[in-house]
């Protein structure tokens, strides 16, 4: 068999294996899959009633905004969490030692982030669907557009989080720092309000980011025709949407490349060493 594609099985059964650890733990199966799904369903219903203009009501915007936020940390901040953690444990250091090890690391991790953003978005949209009023997938269409947005989200934001994993020094604190940025770019993306109610000068700034497409195309997909044209949020061109988005997974890509390269070719067994010892001063 080809090693590199005998690597890549290798890598879609350690993805697998990652990916059903995750229900061995309490912990991450509460906060992991099921926290965000009951805040967010809890916050649409809470909201139900209150009219954010044109029939739309904010709490189906705000299921809407809350599957877009979680594409957001699944791409960025889980990514990035990951990557720099195994870059400081060795996990990285050991898979570029062995043959084809970047290749099996690779699928492996694509696998399990895959996996468990198709559980998590499930475990949001199902209740959405069945008790917030105005949130709908009216056929497979709906449900098409939905899942290659999710999808070519996933892949916009997740070169974003590698650059971050790649670059922070502390992967315990600096995830969280760099958190604050993106919960900021989040609240002026207009996904939990038209881009009308923030600036005019801050509008281009928004409308760059994946965000704003991926909030866009997510309402294209869950509201309906009526709710769209009578309703506060502008509609936007699908073509558009995904154009943009493959865009920001192309480029994106291109540039975690470069720095994971750069990354890879600075770190050694002294530099792994050294940080785990940090780490247990600090006492992580």
């Amino acid at each position: 068999m080809n090693p590199n594609l005998n690597a890549a099985r290798i890598g879609l059964s350690r993805g697998w294996i990652e990916f059903l650890a995750t229900f061995r733990n309490p912990q991450e199966l509460l906060f992991g899959y099921l926290f965000f799904p009951a805040i967010f369903l809890a916050m649409a219903l809470f909201f139900l009633d209150e009219d954010m203009g044109g029939g739309v009501s904010v709490g189906t915007v705000h299921m809407a905004a809350g599957i877009a936020l979680i594409v957001a940390i699944l791409g960025v901040m889980s990514v990035a969490q990951v990557l720099a953690t195994e870059r400081e444990d060795g996990t990285l250091l050991r898979s570029r030692a062995v043959p084809h090890g970047m290749i099996e690391y690779t699928v492996g991790k694509v696998v399990h982030v895959l996996l468990v953003s198709l559980l998590s978005l499930t475990l949001m949209v199902i209740p959405a669907v069945l008790f917030v009023d105005g949130f709908t997938l009216a056929g497979p269409v709906a449900l098409i557009t939905l899942s290659w947005v999710c999808l070519l989200g996933l892949l916009a934001l997740a070169p974003i989080g590698a650059i971050l994993g790649a670059l922070l020094s502390n992967p315990k604190t600096g995830v969280g720092l760099a958190m604050l940025p993106i919960m900021a770019i989040l609240l002026i993306s207009g996904i939990y309000f038209p881009l009308e109610y923030i600036p005019a000068w801050l509008q281009p700034i928004a409308m760059v980011f994946p965000i704003y497409w991926i909030g866009a195309g997510m309402r294209a997909a869950v509201f309906s025709e009526e709710l769209l044209a009578s309703g506060p949020f502008e509609a936007v061109q699908l073509p558009l949407v995904a154009g943009v988005l493959v865009l920001w997974a192309g480029l994106g890509f291109l540039l975690a490349q470069w720095v994971l390269r750069r990354m890879a070719r600075r770190q050694s067994g002294s530099r792994v060493q050294a940080a785990q010892e940090e780490a247990m001063k600090r006492g992580y």
